[in-house]
């Protein structure tokens, strides 16, 4: 993989870790000679498995390392105009004016449904889209606040929280991990002056899926589990939708653990979690699947694959998707996430042409996302310096433009 900012990114994730050039050659078994050729930017390029042990030294995931997330705007900007109009909702001016109320002719439930469709396109990864309805979004959820009676303020308060947590994802996708924990703050806060018990462990999720971001593991790992612990000891995990957002916090906690090297507590959480997802479809069904968390036996599977992949077992990944049969309720970017871990796989146990066949799949069903992709890229540019190209490959190295 060639990359201008890979230097520049190594050496601050690992001064964010505390870690000498010596320290983190230790952890990854990278020479310390190849880490100073590359922050020293004497050296521009590095091979899949060496940007991966680097990655796993610094305990965080690939795409952190390799940088520019799959959520750059049609025209390559991160900082457009549409996402210049999210910072203003999500941080508004100081002493600028107050939400007004609502007209006559809003609806709670209209804006409910209008924010579950941007969580849908952001599923989608349809970035562009979801950019250019958050700031309204964000708008009219702040003015229902301050709208009718105690139960409307209520119910505006949790379409705030929802809508600034989506704000929030975004920004992650967009590498701005700050404003994302500033959105997710807010989002927080508005969820703790509505009537839903579940909204503020759902963000609280999203707080630390921000913090594996930024390589912050120990705060990760604690704040989900307790999280998790507290919806336990509440007793909502009898609901489906309480138990959905008990299992994504689990499953988080697992990452967290599994990135700070502790694979043995993060394959005890990973089996509890899987063990629970299958009471989630015997429950009654709980609310709109794309305003809760992620949280299925398929999500636990592919979550598996996930870390079986980024810890060294691609045999295992590749057993644990064989035959993966995957419900109708797991979102689009876990699909391809899925493909994209299969693809690595593949690439890791010298598979060429599986892993040309998994990208393949990925083109048809995310071509635009898998264009954005730094790691999509970075396995295809891999398997092109191989000298016996499988079919198929030309095209996919055309089509994320590596021949050149």
């Amino acid at each position: 993989m060639a990359d201008e900012g890979l230097g520049k990114t190594l050496r601050r994730l690992r001064r964010l870790a505390s870690l000498t050039e010596e320290e983190l050659a230790e952890r990854s078994g990278v020479s310390v000679d190849v880490i100073r050729q590359l922050e020293q930017r004497r050296k521009h390029s590095a091979r899949l498995p060496t940007l991966h042990a680097l990655a796993n030294g610094l305990g965080v995931e690939l795409t952190t390392l390799l940088g520019d997330p799959p959520a750059v705007t049609a025209g390559g900007e991160s900082d457009g105009p549409r996402f210049v109009a999210v910072r203003r909702a999500v941080m508004p001016a100081p002493w600028g004016p107050q939400p007004e109320p609502v007209g006559p002719d809003f609806s709670v439930e209209r804006l409910r449904e209008q924010i579950a469709d941007g969580w849908s396109q952001y599923h989608a990864a349809e970035f562009d889209s979801v950019m250019k309805s958050l700031p309204d979004l964000i708008t009219d959820a702040r003015s229902a606040t301050v709208s009718g009676s105690d139960d409307d303020r209520r119910a505006g308060f949790a379409a705030l929280g929802k809508a600034l947590q989506l704000a929030g994802h975004v920004a992650v996708r967009m590498g701005k991990t700050d404003l994302a924990l500033t959105s997710l703050e807010r989002a927080i806060d508005a969820a703790e002056q509505s009537a839903d018990p579940l909204l503020v462990p759902m963000i609280v999720n999203s707080v630390a899926w921000t913090y594996q971001r930024q390589g912050r593991l120990e705060d990760a790992l604690g704040i989900a589990l307790r999280s998790a612990e507290a919806v336990e000891s509440g007793g909502h995990t009898d609901t489906a939708d309480g138990l959905k957002v008990w299992g994504a916090l689990t499953m988080s906690a697992a990452t967290s653990a599994a990135r700070s090297g502790d694979y043995e507590r993060a394959a005890e959480l990973m089996a509890g979690a899987e063990k629970e997802a299958a009471r989630v479809a015997k429950l009654p069904a709980g609310s709109d699947n794309r305003m809760v968390s992620v949280f299925s036996p398929s999500s636990v599977r592919i979550e598996r694959v996930r870390l079986a992949v980024q810890y060294g077992h691609p045999q295992d990944a590749l057993a644990l998707a064989k035959g993966m049969r995957l419900s109708k309720d797991t979102p689009p970017s876990w699909r391809t996430w899925l493909l994209l871990d299969v693809a690595r796989a593949h690439t890791d146990t010298g598979d060429a042409a599986g892993a040309v066949k998994a990208l393949e799949s990925l083109r048809r069903v995310a071509p635009t996302w898998m264009q954005h992709h730094t790691l999509a890229v970075a396995i295809v540019r891999d398997l092109w310096a191989l000298p016996n190209h499988p079919a198929g490959l030309r095209s996919l190295a055309e089509f994320l433009g590596v021949t050149e």
